[in-house]
């Protein structure tokens, strides 16, 4: 007897399914390779030491090796981590080493991180290369070809541990505890996306994003587990997501309010070439939609727009659909995981249609990897935050009126400012620096950095030279996307007797007049 909600039960089922499409090159992996190829790896790895509760990473541009990289990691009983393909080579360490990693998987096309990753992270025992030759990485695809394609004996469920935030701004491994449930058992965000989003061996799952952020790895996998047909974008492109919804009849994708702006933006023409009636459900979620973006998709797409609020920690989860928000313009939801509290600072709470601390409980539990104080931080009794603050009106629908802390969300992936601070603060030229993010029409915000200089700069031409210098100084320790985009320079910061940065109030001034 077999549990269905993973890959082998299709393979059995529907062999011959298409289980991963690649768009727009139209790559394709049956369900059947998908999971011989799955239990070759789950195989490989155990071979070479790793047991059920080691950790491993991966980092691996959006490829159909992606999923099957995962799903052998899944099968033979791993933690999994996915990094994200823009990090550079410290920031990769850091969490390589920090999951306490006994393996790493990549490509070629990560070659210069990957190299000198090699020799920061001596935990590892295992180094695979996907699609290619890889200097200190063995192929997989050689290392797996002789591996068995029948599955490991009493496989048992595990999780993936992503990374968010720290108290000292490095990030943080979410973990979430594995039931330890005979694999295909199946997981919250499976149920979720089948009572909500209808998922089923028919859906057929449009993903646009980078398969290493939370919710299209945990999506991708769910229509995985259900027998659907995952649609993936090499890269997202507007008018190349239209193309793949026509050409696979895609019912369901997800998208970030980013990608609604590109697609609004295509000409009427390109936008009404292409037939995506075969679309039901498109949801949407990780940054805050402008509300004119949001009425403009429903009235294209029609009422098939859905939002959910909810973090990669799985603490709770807020849902409505196109007719909820258009009579609670604004709202990310009411609960349907978790009952949401909203708490002032004393951990009391507020009457209703008042702001403050947005809590869930009765929902799922958390902690981060290796910082109890931050996990302390996110728990009042048996209620968790992700750091958000927002209200509840008389119905129970959610508005946030802020983001955690000071967190930017730019085209919906979430960036820590004290990452580039604590570069920044290194650098000869600063005195004192504060990063936060600022509006930007295309991505929603984007990465601001303020500094006091040892020496003011005289003119316009010095300013914009120190200005170069910071952004490049920060490019040489951080991914692009964390890097400031512009630097503005002040002869002090605000800041308390105490030493306190008053970053709001330096922010507040970047945001005044914006909605």
């Amino acid at each position: 007897m077999h549990n269905a909600l993973e890959p082998g039960h299709w393979a059995r089922e529907t062999p011959d399914k298409a289980a991963i499409i690649m768009a727009p090159s139209g790559h394709t992996v049956t369900y059947a390779e998908l999971d011989e190829q799955a239990n070759q790896l789950s195989h490989y790895l155990r071979h070479t030491g790793l047991v059920p509760g080691d950790h491993i990473a991966f980092s691996i541009e959006n490829r159909a090796e992606f999923m099957i990289v995962l799903w052998g990691c899944h099968y033979a009983g791993l933690y999994y981590t996915a990094l994200s393909t823009r990090l550079t080579t410290d920031e990769a360490s850091y969490i390589v080493n920090d999951c306490g990693a006994k393996a790493f998987i990549t490509t070629p096309g990560k070659a210069s991180v990957a190299t000198r990753l090699a020799m920061t992270t001596p935990n590892v025992i295992t180094r695979l290369s996907v699609g290619g030759d890889l200097a200190e990485h063995t192929s997989l695809e050689s290392a797996i070809a002789n591996q068995p394609r029948t599955p490991l004996v009493d496989r048992r469920e595990t999780h993936d541990m992503l990374y968010s935030s720290g108290t000292t701004g490095l990030p943080k491994g979410i973990t979430v505890q594995s039931t330890g449930d005979l694999l295909g058992t199946g997981d919250s965000v499976t149920q979720m996306a089948a009572a909500l989003f209808g998922f089923d061996s028919n859906t057929v799952y449009l993903s646009p994003g980078p398969l290493y952020h939370a919710a299209p790895l945990r999506f991708c996998r769910a229509a995985h587990r259900v027998g659907g047909t995952v649609v993936v974008m090499e890269r997202w492109d507007g008018e190349g997501a239209l193309a793949a919804i026509e050409e696979h009849s895609v019912t369901c994708g997800q998208f970030v309010p980013t990608m609604f702006l590109r697609l609004l933006r295509l000409p009427e023409a390109v936008r009404n070439s292409f037939d995506i009636s075969s679309l039901q459900t498109a949801i949407h979620a990780a940054a805050p939609c402008p509300a004119e973006a949001k009425e403009q998709m429903i009235e294209w797409w029609g009422p098939i727009i859905e939002e959910y609020y909810a973090g990669t920690e799985g603490n709770g989860l807020a849902y409505c659909n196109s007719e909820e928000w258009l009579t609670h313009r604004g709202t990310v939801g009411r609960a349907v995981s978790g009952t949401i509290h909203i708490l002032d600072d004393h951990g009391n709470p507020v009457p209703v249609g008042e702001e403050g601390g947005v809590y869930f409980s009765g929902g799922g539990t958390f902690a981060y990897h290796g910082d109890p104080d931050k996990t302390a931080e996110a728990h009042r009794g048996d209620k968790s935050t992700l750091g958000d603050i927002g209200r509840l009106d008389q119905d129970g629908y959610l508005y946030l009126t802020d983001r955690k802390a000071f967190t930017i969300i730019s085209g919906g992936v979430n960036i820590y400012p004290q990452e580039a601070e604590n570069v920044l603060s290194m650098h000869p030229s600063v005195v004192d620096v504060a990063v936060f993010g600022v509006p930007n029409t295309d991505l929603g915000e984007e990465v601001k950095a303020v500094v006091q200089p040892t020496t003011m700069p005289a003119n316009v031409n010095e300013a914009r030279e120190l200005e170069r210098a910071l952004i490049a100084h920060c490019h040489d320790r951080l991914a692009k996307i964390k890097s400031p985009k512009t630097v503005d320079f002040r002869a002090e910061l605000p800041r308390a007797a105490t030493g306190k940065l008053y970053k709001r109030e330096l922010k507040a001034e970047y945001w005044t007049g914006q909605a």
